[in-house]
């Protein structure tokens, strides 16, 4: 966690008590009401006295109490992982301190700013924030201020993997504070020191400080911190892989998180317990677990705790052998890497490095630079020719190191865009056709017609369509009909069939193709069982909403076919031959909310002891004559399994 800089700014404000206003007391007093609250985190009770306070500040025209209020008001968003509101109330904090001119104000929020920043995972925009913070904190001789924003400049080297300047900022900042009586300061630099370590794996030193941090949390006071230390420790045993300990102390901070109402704190506990769910091999669970992580992530619209839950749930849905899945969350590891702009980052605090030779001489090494600087130069008045020759060279060499540096990091950007399109093309044209068929089109720019012997074709279609539609909007109509077709899409995805097209309000679907199955009839005849069942479940939840519902017959027959592409523009995977009409006709010719097959399907899986049928007789069919017919259903089972499920991630140790 960043260090939050924060100041009483109202003691500051009051220099004769006795000469208050009345309504500038009774504003003072809820100022102080509300501190005291968010001391408590109770964060929804600390912001309403203090919008009361806003308002009579801005009636006496007070800029400096305005800005102390907005600065508050940043403070309980920043701790409720609000951020984009944290970042507005900042710079209007900013804005009225600049009125006044009080410097020490400004270099705060200035600070405070880059932390929203750092959250967000837009590192350039941070570091622009803390080097105009440390600017105004040197000038003021602000040793303390600008320890914090030392050890915040800390964190973006260790984001960067720069151990060593991160370490070295980390320990000037440590130093600082072992001066002052700032625990809650202190600690944060030590649990910083702690995750330098853990990721050098030098996991004894690791524990020492993360354990040395936790010492000197108050944590009621701070459970905010508490909650990242814990985390912290987690993460150290994660890497020990001792899962029964990190598990344990994910779900601890977790706890804590939820108690400090800290959406940041909570989506990186929730992304953890994933993490090591999916190191027991329980992928259910790690993917339930990130999936939540997710999207409190992006609620909060933190980059980089979204791209951990992107890495968690591409290894769940891998080792889960759901391969699309898992490749649609690589892609977006991909593309939010590309926005954290670590390169773009890493030039911005090597430049700060350039120009600011100088960044820490208010903490140390004041006299030892100073001597140096004189001994440097002597050796300039002597070399002074010899100093000019090598500038000219060293501009020269660095002007062409610049322009092949440029060029080559164009190419690598030119060339990571190509092959995230390329990707983003692939995994379009992969939704459009089977994977076969696609390579195919790829490979040889056309695809050739194939005859299939034995394929199931699944028909589907609602009951009354047109009068149930007329009693919608068109806008209800089309949502109504996606939350089904979206429902059979999974379906049919799951049971390894191809969705073939959507005919207005039909749906149809084959297996056994573009590769024989032998176990085609059955999924393709369960994956309309789901169907049926999904859409009954659909029925109950909008008669109860006393919306309209749909009903739905669904016809299967099996046979042989042909299947290819049509068409070179907007192209589409197709089936015909006669086993497509008697699909067709068992569709037409079924029953509300039931599965309809042929006499061939039936005769193909009759000794299936998982199916149920019903002999429905001899049917006239149009353009067909009489043909045998028979419902199907699941076989009801006795299970005698009591397994005891796993819990999720909201029991807490």
């Amino acid at each position: 966690m960043l260090l939050f800089l924060l100041f009483n700014f109202l003691n500051a404000n009051c220099q004769n008590k006795n000469d208050i206003q009345p309504d500038k007391k009774q504003a003072d007093s809820l100022f102080q009401y509300s501190k005291e609250e968010m001391k408590k985190g109770n964060y929804a009770l600390a912001l309403l006295p203090l919008k009361k306070s806003l308002v009579i500040y801005k009636e006496l025209k007070n800029n400096r109490s305005i800005a102390d209020c907005l600065n508050q008001m940043a403070s309980i968003h920043f701790y409720q992982s609000d951020f984009k509101s944290a970042l507005n109330y900042f710079e209007q904090s900013k804005s009225h301190f600049e009125i006044i001119n009080y410097k020490k104000g400004i270099a705060s929020a200035t600070n405070n700013m880059g932390a929203v920043y750092y959250y967000l995972g837009n590192y350039p925009r941070a570091i622009e924030n803390y080097k105009k913070a440390l600017q105004v904190h040197e000038k003021l001789e602000n040793k303390v201020q600008v320890a914090g924003t030392t050890q915040n400049i800390g964190n973006i080297y260790l984001e960067l993997e720069d151990f060593k300047n991160a370490k070295k900022h980390f320990k000037l900042a440590q130093k600082a504070y072992q001066k002052t009586e700032d625990r809650a300061a202190l600690a944060l630099v030590l649990s910083s020191l702690g995750k330098l370590f853990l990721k050098e794996k030098n996991y004894d030193s690791a524990l020492h400080y993360f354990t040395s941090s936790l010492s000197l949390v108050n944590k009621e006071a701070d459970k905010q911190t508490h909650a990242e230390i814990v985390y912290n420790l987690g993460k150290l045993y994660e890497a020990l892989e001792d899962h029964t300990q990190s598990q344990q102390l994910f779900k601890q901070s977790l706890y804590i998180a939820r108690e400090a109402k800290s959406i940041l704190r909570e989506s990186a506990a929730l992304i953890a317990l994933g993490r090591v769910y999916h190191q027991i091999d329980q992928p259910k669970y790690a993917i339930e677990n990130c999936e939540a992580g997710l999207e409190l992530a992006k609620k909060i619209n933190s980059i980089s705790i979204q791209e951990e839950a992107c890495k968690c749930l591409y290894d769940a849905y891998k080792s889960s052998n759901n391969i699309k899945r898992a490749l649609l969350y690589h892609e977006q590891i991909y593309l939010l890497k590309d926005s954290l702009n670590l390169k773009q980052a890493s030039d911005k605090i090597l430049n700060m490095k350039f120009e600011r030779e100088m960044l820490l001489d208010s903490i140390t090494h004041v006299e030892k630079e100073r001597v140096a600087e004189i001994a440097h130069q002597k050796i300039v008045e002597k070399k002074e020719k010899q100093r000019n020759v090598f500038i000219v060279a060293g501009v020269f060499a660095l002007f062409i190191a610049a322009g092949i540096f440029s060029r080559l990091n164009f190419v690598k950007k030119s060339k990571a865009i190509l092959q995230v399109e390329k990707d983003r093309s692939e995994h379009l044209l992969h939704n459009i056709l089977p994977e076969e068929v696609a390579q195919e089109l790829k490979e040889k720019g056309c695809v050739d017609a194939k005859d299939f012997d034995t394929a199931s074709i699944l028909f589907t279609d609602f009951q009354s369509f047109t009068e149930k539609a007329s009693r919608l909007t068109p806008q209800e109509l089309v949502e109504e009909i996606n939350v089904h077709f979206k429902a059979f899409d999974q379906i049919v995805e799951d049971y390894q069939i191809e969705k073939i097209k959507t005919i207005g309000d039909a749906y149809m679907a084959a297996g056994g193709l573009p590769k024989p199955d032998v176990k085609a009839v059955k999924n393709t005849i369960l994956a309309a069982l789901d169907m049926q069942a999904f859409v009954l479940k659909r029925k109950q939840k909008n008669a109860v909403l006393n919306k309209p519902y749909f009903e739905m017959r669904i016809g299967v027959h099996v046979g042989p076919i042909v299947a290819g592409i049509v068409g070179v523009k907007k192209f589409q995977y197709d089936v015909w031959g006669d086993t497509v009409n008697i699909a067709s006709r068992m569709e037409s010719n079924g029953g509300i909310g039931k599965v309809n097959i042929s006499s061939h399907t039936h005769s193909l899986i009759q000794e299936d002891k998982d199916l149920a049928f019903e002999y429905r007789g001899k049917i006239s069919v149009k353009g067909k004559g009489e043909l045998d017919m028979f419902f199907v259903s699941k076989a009801i089972k006795k299970n005698h399994s009591n397994k005891k499920k796993e819990p999720i991630a909201s029991v807490y140790s």
